[in-house]
């Protein structure tokens, strides 16, 4: 059945609707690692996003602000993500470097220190910030790098990342440091000028300055710090723990005048991706988010045994219990069509590239509609499309989507699709 001839019933009837087609998934092959045939997929029921936990539909935009958006935050805080400490109370913030003549006199360069309690020995973020010249308030893509700031531009003035870096295929990075030899490795996944072009800024941070991304290294992360205890069911994991960095890049941008704090995007690809979801959803300041290529634990349905699953993940990156679920997806109580409606009414963009089987792309498809109703609750046009479009086809509706032909990565043609989609949300910016 179509998707637009439910165009006329209630969000909530919709959900029960959509929960009921599919039927629910059986135990002998819901726990499928690797299958990348569709004829093998499971059936599955997605948990309705519009029915609270007491069986009631959610019939407006009030009810589901002020019940169902924070009842799901707090199931995918104990189930998947962990609980994250609140903001700090006495950051500050030291602008180590200030170049308004930056990339041949094309964006201003801010090298920038966030002192998370307040102390010089305490923890610490190091963030990049461009900004381009001659926009008076730029609106600002934030998101995490994997090879240090130096890594996304040749730029020779970055600051060398020093935290734990993980060097998987990164000759610049040795025995997990970075070298000289890093700087602008990674440049193909950031383009700035292309994105400084158009207006936007970029802000960025290395994931070792809260959390090494890699196994055994939390005692390396911020954890001990805030002293929370790692064995606790719903102990927050490392994508909550950049997610929680993410909210504070934000804290520093709101005070920078040439930052439009209204328009900033959190951007991630892959694992970082993961986080860039979690922190839309979770901190509503942010005015859109966009998912580059998040997979299992991100944009893709839990539910749908194709590609990775939950038993194959990194433990470290969520919190303990989420584990437990491992090949009995159908019990989580929650799915990743319900993680992406939470950043509702807000644009948000999934993409995913059509030789990343592992990170299913139809299985990304599918949350994103199934997020719909709850974008068209609160008076959105959702999704706009009811079929998975072809390869290199961007859907710019307000739940944004494109399955790019390619590999697992962020390329150019990804950027130039954000761009679009930012401008048309957001409102372009004003270049003199």
């Amino acid at each position: 059945m179509r998707w637009k001839l439910f165009g006329a019933l209630s969000g909530a009837l919709f959900c029960l609707l959509l929960a009921l087609s599919v039927p629910a998934a059986t135990p002998a092959t819901s726990g499928l690692d690797g299958n990348f045939d569709e004829a093998q997929v499971a059936p599955y029921t997605l948990p309705a996003p519009l029915i609270l936990q007491d069986g009631r539909p959610v019939t407006s935009a009030k009810m589901w602000q002020k019940e169902r958006r924070p009842e799901l935050l707090k199931l995918f805080r104990e189930s998947i993500f962990g609980v994250s400490p609140p903001a700090p109370t006495h950051m500050r913030f030291v602008v180590t470097d200030n170049d308004g003549q930056a990339l041949d006199g094309l964006a201003t360069r801010r090298q920038i220190t966030l002192y998370l309690d307040g102390r010089d020995q305490g923890p610490q973020m190091h963030v990049l910030l461009y900004l381009p010249n001659g926009v008076a308030a730029a609106p600002v893509f934030v998101g995490l790098n994997f090879h240090g700031n130096q890594s996304i531009d040749p730029d020779p003035a970055i600051a060398l990342t020093t935290t734990w870096l993980t060097d998987y295929q990164s000759p610049g990075i040795v025995k997990h440091h970075a070298t000289a030899a890093s700087r602008g490795q990674d440049a193909a996944e950031c383009p700035l000028r292309q994105i400084l072009a158009a207006g936007y800024g970029v802000a960025t941070f290395a994931p070792g300055d809260l959390y090494p991304d890699g196994d055994g290294m939390i005692a390396e992360s911020i954890h001990p710090y805030y002293g929370t205890q790692s064995a606790a069911p719903d102990h927050w994991g490392a994508i909550a723990t950049w997610a929680w960095g993410l909210s504070r890049v934000y804290d520093y941008l709101a005070t920078d005048r040439q930052v439009d704090a209204k328009r900033v995007i959190v951007f991630g690809h892959s694992r970082y991706g993961k986080a860039a979801l979690w922190a839309g959803a979770s901190d509503p300041r942010f005015a859109m988010v966009i998912s580059n290529d998040s997979g299992e634990g991100g944009a893709k349905l839990y539910r749908r045994n194709f590609g990775e699953t939950i038993r194959v993940m990194n433990t470290y990156w969520f919190a303990p219990r989420f584990n437990s679920y491992a090949s009995r997806e159908q019990d989580l109580p929650i799915d990743a069509h319900e993680l992406i409606a939470l950043v509702a009414p807000r644009p948000v963009y999934i993409a995913t590239a059509t030789q990343d089987l592992w990170g299913d792309p139809k299985g990304q498809f599918l949350a994103a509609r199934a997020a719909d109703p709850v974008y068209r609750l609160l008076g959105t046009d959702g999704m706009g499309v009811s079929d998975m479009p072809p390869p290199d086809t961007p859907v710019l509706s307000t739940i944004g989507f494109h399955n790019r032909t390619g590999a697992h990565e962020i390329t150019t043609y990804d950027w130039a699709q954000y761009i679009r989609f930012a401008d048309l949300h957001l409102h372009r910016p004003v270049v003199k």
